[in-house]
């Protein structure tokens, strides 16, 4: 939203409000997050990129962004040792935003789990990254497991995409599952889901079903009201979300969410064991919205009950 609005797209935001969206705001709407994830919402770049239109020129804001982060090591490091691990995380973090970590060794180095996990917590509380833990129930109140290995997000996408050397490669790109093996739109998404919750102590999580037979892995869960949605961040045809289809088997509710490139629709499915439940189909774009249309689609179950 804040892009748009730092764009002047008065009308595209007029229709990204509009809920459930009207098929011809499509494509302008997914064109302008295209623009969006590729680099970022640092304000700065934003203001540079509208003014510019060329995503080459933000290169030495990117740079200048990178260098302050290592700049400011000091700052937070109790010592010279803390100093090196902290430097060692914070030019490892964007590689492996978007995954699953384990603190020890991270970035293949031979620091302890403890000195990685001390270098993390620090990075977390000035707001670059976030540590998103697992759960294994399907419902309320989210327990996340701190024992199993997080998933990390870096909170500004342009700098993973700068870091990775990727930005060029997002360039006329229709579906942004075909970039970076469809790890940076899951994570841009995640992104979206805690922007816009309101919540002080808002978090994201994610489930997991780990067994020998199979493992399953729900990309988030979205607590609204008394449900807690399961959310995938996937393309292709809705039967194949086979981690999804053994949440909902457990689910005390009937309703899901997955983020795609394709338009607004409601799928109709039903699990392996035979239990019906509805599947809300969203574009990418829509996660901060992600509330609005989970109460539009239990309104319109209401009205048709």
């Amino acid at each position: 939203m804040e892009f748009l609005k730092a764009q002047g797209e008065g009308e595209s935001l007029k229709q990204f409000h509009q809920v459930p969206l009207n098929e011809f705001a499509h494509y302008k709407l997914l064109k302008k997050f295209h623009e969006y994830a590729m680099i970022g919402g640092m304000p700065e770049i934003v203001q540079t990129y509208i003014h510019q239109r060329d995503p080459l020129i933000l290169q030495n804001i990117y740079d200048a962004l990178l260098t302050t982060y290592l700049d400011d090591v000091e700052k937070y490091a109790i010592s010279d040792s803390q100093a090196m691990v902290l430097r060692h995380v914070i030019s490892t973090v964007f590689s492996e935003a978007g995954r699953r970590i384990k603190f020890a060794g991270f970035g293949n180095s031979n620091y302890r789990s403890r000195e990685i996990g001390k270098a993390l917590r620090i990075l977390e509380k000035i707001f670059l990254i976030e540590l998103i833990y697992p759960t294994t129930s399907p419902k309320i109140p989210i327990f996340p497991n701190k024992r199993r290995s997080p998933r990390l997000r870096v909170f500004d996408t342009g700098l993973v995409n700068y870091s990775l050397g990727i930005q060029k490669s997002m360039v006329g790109i229709s579906d942004l599952h075909q970039t970076y093996q469809g790890i940076l739109i899951e994570h841009l998404v995640g992104q979206e889901l805690i922007a816009h919750q309101y919540r002080a102590l808002a978090k994201t999580n994610f489930w997991i079903r780990e067994k020998k037979s199979s493992d399953a892995e729900v990309d988030y869960l979205f607590q609204y009201r008394d449900k807690l949605v399961p959310v995938e961040v996937k393309s292709g045809k809705s039967g194949k979300l086979k981690s999804l289809h053994m949440f909902m088997d457990k689910a005390p509710h009937d309703l899901a969410v997955r983020f795609y490139s394709g338009s607004f629709k409601i799928d109709h499915l039903k699990t392996a064991s035979g239990k019906k439940f509805k599947l809300l189909n969203l574009p990418y774009f829509c996660g901060g919205k992600i509330d609005q249309y989970i109460e539009w689609a239990l309104d319109e179950a209401g009205k048709s009950s």
